[in-house]
Parts: structure tokens; C-alpha cells; sequence
């Protein structure tokens, strides 16, 4: 197995986990290469749905997939750990130390040699250094932040709905900054959460006592999509009594308090922030790769990096050019889907020795979903290029599968519709919402 030539893969977020997959299946399994996939999780969860894992509506227990246990049904190696750094000249990648809740190093700093390095590592919240944020906010980018912002949440219900009990002031102000996709959607299934759990016991707090803010420092909500659908996402939010401040940049962050730009201060005992996003730090020193003021490793249309040709790089990571656009690839999990097929055929041709696939990226559209009220996006026309304006069922129908592509790449079509069955049986068997 030395002599075979090894492929590492760093980050098993959606792309990175749908590459291993592919070539697991076909190079792995024939012996055609070693494959390799480095993460510092156990398990994944697909990233859009962790705003529904924080807000109790999925479980994420019944959703994740174990690292190790799939690697060995798809033939490829998985290895527990973060990436640290790069030696290019030995072609190695340096996987930090690895160390337990209570801080007891558990495997040393190590190395990982390879022969083509692919990198998809995803993102972080950006916070653009607004003071306070840090210290005061929550934030959605792994399982374990979704989990924490989950028994928060919980115990902030169940406060409030005791001090209800009692009398007492009891009203909860939940703020989000930013009001993309992430913010508007948690918006909704918070929204959700404090119409159920009093269903489930806590019925001395009703759903008006929770005020929710979405908080947009653009001129509307969701500015990076078309105005029609913002509009749609807008009139939703507020039929579902959730507040929606558009124009209003966010100067501090307190303990209890969102302090606007023009001097607003609004009460928030719960603080999300979701605006913005930008590469790791540590991909900008990473053995001389050319990186941008987002952290993001500057690739070319292959996704191979400006500097390396034997390390690529894809996702939210990556700054891809679009051909005749001046802005790249936009951080989306269907580009990733779409680098992952794409960076799947190259790494195939680079064994027989043929060219690499440029990467075009081909938008399909949005969707926007309400938790079990409603979905709103609009579909990218394959032929004509126009988008068509979809909403409610038919809308909720084209978000789901999004999420079922997603499993039928990881799993194939029998075992993604054995899921599919199990999580049916699942939901009418279990509560509506997480509680615990």
C-alpha cells in the first residue's frame, strides 16, 4: 500500500466527506490509490442543518455519521485530528496534537506524507471584530456550538417559564445578527420552539413572551439573493411575529444588549451571531499558499492552488474563479457539491495521466425554508438562465431533496431510502422537538 499514491483529503464537511466517498468507491476499493480524510470531528452533520440540531427540531444523534464507520464501508482511511500546518518541500501535512475534554494528550503532533493534498477545511463565523461578540455571542459552526446553543436555550425556557410561575417579569429577547439564509432560518424554528415546548410542560410561557429579532446591517434581509424572494422572506418572518430590523449595523455586543450603529440599544438575553463567514486562520500561513483577506486559498479554475499544483483546494475555503465574473465562486454548499464531482474526475485523471477538469459553477437557485411553516426560493432555468419564483409545498419538496442528494452521494440511492423510511418511523415515534 506504500507504493500506491496517496491522496489526503483535510476537512469531512460536505464536500470534502462526498470526495473521499467517490474515490474511496472507486480508487480505494481497486487499489488504484490510498485515500486519506483528516477532520477534527468523530462525526459529520450536514452544516445547513445545524441551525435545526440548535433548535431542537432534528436530531442530530439520528443525523451523524461516524468517520471511521463509513470510511471502512467506503474504503478510504480516516484519521482524528487538526490541521497545523504544511511542509510542502517534504509534501506533509502537520496534524496538531490531539488532547481530551479534561486536556490529556491523547495522540502527539504528527505527520502525514502525500502525493496530491486536497483541502476543504470550510469556515468560521466572521465577527469582524465587533467588540463584545466574542465574549457574548453564540455561534453555529460545529455540531458541539449547536448543541451548546440547544441546552441554553432549554434552560432559558425553562427559567423564564418558572419565573412565570411566580409572577415575575418572564419576557425572553432572542437576537440574531445577520439575516442570511442561517439567520432568517433559525429565526423561524425558534420561532417554532417557543410554540412547542409549552405543549411539552412549560405552559406558563407563551410564545408572545419570547420576542425574536433578526438584526441586518444591509438594506434588507437576505442581500445576497434576489429582491423578490427577500421580500417574501420578509413579509413570512413578520406573520410569524418575528421582528425584522434591515439597515441597522451592529456597533457592540453586551452581556444583555445589542447596541446599534446610530446608538439603539436592544435587550437580548440570547445572542446569535450569523454574519458573515471567512477561511480559518491558519490557512494563511501555510508554507507560502497565496491566500486572500478572507483567509481563503486562492485557486485556480482546476482548484489547484496559484502556488502548488499538487494541493487543491474547494468549499468555503477556496477563492475559485468564475469565468466572465469578477467575483468567485459564493460560499455555498451546491458549489461544494459541485467542485466535490468536479475535483472527483480530475484527481481520476491525474493517475492516467490526463488534463484536469476547470470547474464551472452552475447556479441552481435558492431556498429558503421556514421551519414547518412554509419554504420560499426561486430555481435557476437550465435552458433560458431565468430563475422561477417557487413557495410552499412544491418549494419544501426541492429543499428536502437537497438534503437527500446529499445522502444518496454519501450512502447511495437503497441506503438513503432505508434512511429516509427510519426517519418517518422516527418522527411519529419521538416528540417534535429535542428536548434534552
Amino acid at each position: 500500500m506504500s507504493n500506491l499514491h496517496h491522496i489526503v483529503v483535510v476537512g469531512g464537511g460536505a464536500g470534502g466527506l462526498e470526495l473521499v466517498t467517490s474515490l474511496g468507491n472507486r480508487l480505494g476499493k481497486k487499489r488504484k490509490a490510498r485515500v486519506t480524510l483528516v477532520d477534527a470531528s468523530l462525526t459529520h452533520v450536514w452544516k445547513p442543518l445545524l441551525h435545526e440540531v440548535a433548535s431542537g427540531s432534528l436530531d442530530a444523534n439520528a443525523n451523524e455519521i461516524n468517520y471511521r464507520a463509513h470510511a471502512r464501508k467506503h474504503h478510504y482511511e480516516f484519521q482524528l485530528g487538526r490541521m497545523g500546518g504544511l511542509d510542502r518541500e517534504c509534501k506533509e501535512v502537520i496534524i496538531d496534537a490531539f488532547h481530551d475534554d479534561e486536556g490529556q494528550e491523547v495522540v502527539p503532533e504528527r505527520r502525514i506524507s502525500y502525493d496530491t493534498l486536497v483541502i476543504a477545511v470550510g469556515s468560521t463565523a466572521n465577527d469582524f471584530g465587533t467588540p463584545g461578540a466574542q465574549e457574548h455571542c453564540l455561534f453555529l459552526d460545529s455540531l458541539r456550538q449547536a448543541r451548546r446553543f440547544h441546552n441554553l436555550m432549554l434552560n432559558a425556557f425553562l427559567r423564564k417559564n418558572h419565573e412565570a410561575m411566580q409572577g415575575k417579569d418572564h419576557a425572553l429577547n432572542i437576537s440574531i445578527i445577520g439575516a442570511g439564509a442561517t439567520g432568517v432560518e433559525l429565526a423561524a424554528e425558534l420561532r417554532l420552539a417557543s410554540r412547542e415546548l409549552p405543549v411539552y410542560g412549560m405552559n406558563h410561557l407563551q410564545a408572545s413572551d419570547v420576542s425574536i429579532s433578526v438584526i441586518e446591517a444591509a438594506d434588507r434581509i437576505l442581500p445576497a439573493l434576489p429582491g423578490r424572494l427577500s421580500s417574501a422572506a420578509t413579509r413570512e418572518l413578520e406573520r410569524q411575529y418575528v421582528k425584522v430590523l434591515a439597515g441597522q449595523p451592529v456597533s457592540e455586543v453586551r452581556e444583555n444588549s445589542v447596541v446599534m450603529k446610530d446608538g439603539t440599544e436592544l435587550p437580548s438575553e440570547m445572542t446569535i451571531w450569523a454574519a458573515g463567514i471567512k477561511a480559518p486562520a491558519f490557512l494563511s500561513d501555510l508554507d507560502g499558499l497565496e491566500v486572500n483577506r478572507g483567509n481563503q486559498l486562492v485557486v485556480e479554475q482546476t482548484l489547484q492552488t496559484t502556488q502548488d499544483a499538487d494541493i487543491f483546494a474547494f468549499g468555503d475555503c477556496a477563492a475559485c474563479p468564475q469565468p466572465e465574473s469578477e467575483r468567485p465562486v459564493p460560499p455555498r454548499a451546491q458549489a461544494a457539491h459541485q467542485q466535490a464531482d468536479a475535483l472527483y474526475k480530475t484527481l481520476c485523471n491525474r493517475l492516467e495521466g490526463k488534463e484536469a477538469v476547470p470547474f464551472v459553477y452552475n447556479d441552481h437557485g435558492s431556498l429558503i425554508n421556514f421551519s414547518r411553516y412554509t419554504t420560499v426560493g426561486n430555481l435557476m432555468g437550465n435552458l433560458s438562465g431565468r430563475s422561477m419564483y417557487i413557495e410552499g409545498k412544491v418549494a419544501r419538496l426541492f429543499y428536502l431533496s437537497l438534503y437527500r442528494m446529499h445522502q444518496v452521494a454519501l450512502h447511495g440511492m437503497i441506503r438513503t431510502g432505508i434512511i429516509w423510511l427510519m426517519d418517518r418511523i422516527s418522527r411519529a415515534m419521538h416528540p417534535r422537538l429535542k428536548l434534552h
